[in-house]
C-alpha cells in the first residue's frame, strides 16, 4: 500500500505544478504571446513574405556611354529579363550612385563609351555591373541576369561570324558541350525553400526559451525573496516538479510542433519529403530537449525582460550556426563546437535533410543521437538546478518560520512583563 500510495503522491503533486504551470502560461500574457501567439503567426508571416521565393522586376539605372546599336540591344535585352526592370538612364556613375543610394533603383550597369568599337574590333566587350549589397536577392537577380544577357549577346555574335550553314553547326558554335542545370533539393532556386524550414525549428526553439523564461521571472519578481520554486510549490520532490512544468510544455508544443513542421510548409507548398514516422522520431527528443534546455536556462533568469534580450541577442547567431544559411566547413571549429550546447543546431540539420533533402531517420542517426544526448544532459542540469532552487527556498521558508517563532516568543515574553 505504501508503494501505491507514494505514487499516487507523485502524481498528485506533479498534476498540481501541472495545473499551476499551466494556468501560468493562460493568465501571463507575455508567456502566453510566446508560448502560443508567436508560435502560430511567426511562421506564417514568414512564410507568406517569401512566398514567391525569388524577386522579378529589380530597378536598375543603365549608364549607356557607347550610344551604339549594340548597346542598345544589350539595354534591351536586359529590360526584357523577367528579373530587371531599367528604371531609368544616367548621364554618369555619379547620378546613378545617387539614384542607388536613394534606394530608387538597387543596380547600375554602366557600358563603357568603347564597347561597340571593342566589339567591331574583335575584342572582348565589357559591362560593367554595380550592385546593391544589402540584399542577397537583388543582387543575384541583377547580376545573374547580367551574365545570361551577355551570354546570349556573345552567342549571336560568335553564330554572325561563324559562317556556318545550318541551324546545327550554328548550336554546336555557340554550346560545343551541352549542359543541364537541376537545382538540388530546391527547384525553385529561392529563399524561402532554402531558409525558412531552419527558421520554424528555430522558432520552436526560442519560444520555449522565452516562455519558461518569462514564467520563471514572474515566479521570482512575485516571490519576495526571489526563489524560482516557492516552497508552496516544491512538495518534496524536484522530479514532481520537472515532471509537472515539462508535461505543461510538452502539451502545448506537441501541438505547435505539428502545426510548424507540417501544417504551415503544406499551407505554402514547401518541400515535404519526409515521412511522418521518421518526422515524429525525430522531433520527440527535440522538443524535449529544448523543454530541458529552456527549464535549465530560466534559473538565470532573474527578471522578465532579462530572457527577452537573451535570446534577441543568440537567434541570429543560432541561425548561422546550423550550418544552413552559412557553409558548415566555413565554421571556425571553436564556434561549431559552442552550436553543440544548443538543440536547434541538430534539430535544424536533420529536419532539412528529411524534410527537404528527402532523408530518412537512419540518413540523420547522427543528429537524433546528438539531440537524446542533449536531452539527457539538460534533463540532469534542470534537477541539479531546480534542486539548488529548491534548497534555496526551503532555506528561506525555514528562516521565515524561525523568524516567527522569535517573534512569537518575544510577545509572549513581553505580555508576561506587564
Amino acid at each position: 500500500m505504501s508503494i501505491f500510495h507514494n505514487i499516487y503522491s507523485w502524481l498528485e503533486d506533479a498534476a498540481y505544478v501541472w495545473r499551476q504551470e499551466i494556468k501560468q502560461v493562460f493568465r501571463d500574457e507575455g508567456v502566453l504571446i510566446f508560448c502560443v501567439i508567436v508560435p502560430l503567426v511567426y511562421p506564417l508571416l514568414y512564410s507568406w513574405i517569401y512566398n514567391n521565393e525569388v524577386i522579378h522586376e529589380v530597378p536598375v539605372v543603365v549608364v549607356d556611354q557607347s550610344h551604339s546599336q549594340e548597346s542598345r540591344q544589350l539595354i534591351r535585352m536586359l529590360d526584357a529579363s523577367p528579373d530587371v526592370h531599367v528604371l531609368s538612364y544616367a548621364a554618369d556613375l555619379d547620378d546613378a550612385q545617387s539614384l542607388v543610394s536613394r534606394q530608387v533603383a538597387k543596380g547600375i550597369y554602366f557600358i563603357p563609351e568603347d564597347f561597340a568599337l571593342r566589339l567591331n574590333r574583335m575584342e572582348q566587350g565589357v559591362l560593367g555591373v554595380y550592385c546593391d549589397m544589402a540584399l542577397m536577392l537583388t543582387y543575384k537577380a541583377i547580376y545573374q541576369t547580367a551574365v545570361a544577357v551577355t551570354q546570349k549577346m556573345g552567342a549571336e555574335i560568335q553564330v554572325k561570324l561563324s559562317g556556318n550553314y545550318t541551324a546545327r553547326e550554328d548550336l554546336i558554335t555557340t554550346q560545343p558541350l551541352a549542359f543541364e542545370d537541376v537545382p538540388v533539393f530546391n527547384p525553385q532556386g529561392g529563399y524561402g525553400t532554402s531558409i525558412l524550414p531552419a527558421v520554424l525549428m528555430l522558432i520552436l526553439q526560442q519560444t520555449l526559451v522565452l516562455g519558461i523564461g518569462l514564467a520563471a521571472g514572474t515566479a521570482r519578481e512575485s516571490n519576495r525573496y526571489g526563489d524560482l520554486v516557492p516552497i508552496n510549490k516544491c512538495y518534496g520532490g524536484i522530479g514532481r516538479i520537472i515532471s509537472g512544468k515539462t508535461a505543461c510544455y510538452v502539451m502545448i508544443y506537441a501541438v505547435m510542433g505539428a502545426f510548424l513542421t507540417i501544417v504551415v510548409p503544406r499551407i505554402f507548398h514547401f518541400i515535404q519529403l519526409a515521412h511522418w514516422q521518421d518526422l515524429l522520431l525525430m522531433m520527440i527528443p527535440y522538443v524535449f530537449a529544448c523543454i530541458f534546455f529552456g527549464l535549465t536556462v530560466s534559473c538565470l533568469v532573474r527578471y522578465r525582460e532579462n530572457v527577452m534580450l537573451l535570446v534577441v541577442f543568440v537567434s541570429l547567431p543560432l541561425l548561422f550556426l546550423t550550418g544552413i544559411s552559412w557553409p558548415q566547413s566555413a565554421i571556425p571549429g571553436y564556434w561549431q563546437g559552442i552550436s553543440w550546447l544548443f538543440p536547434s543546431t541538430f534539430g535544424v540539420r536533420a529536419y532539412v535533410r528529411m524534410n527537404t533533402m528527402g532523408g530518412t531517420l537512419a540518413d540523420v542517426s547522427s543528429e537524433v543521437r546528438f539531440l537524446w544526448i542533449q536531452m539527457a544532459a539538460y534533463l540532469g542540469a534542470a534537477c541539479l538546478v531546480y534542486g539548488h532552487q529548491l534548497r534555496i527556498s526551503r532555506r528561506h521558508a525555514q528562516e521565515r518560520l524561525d523568524y516567527l517563532r522569535k517573534k512569537r516568543e518575544v510577545r509572549l515574553a513581553l505580555k508576561k512583563r506587564k
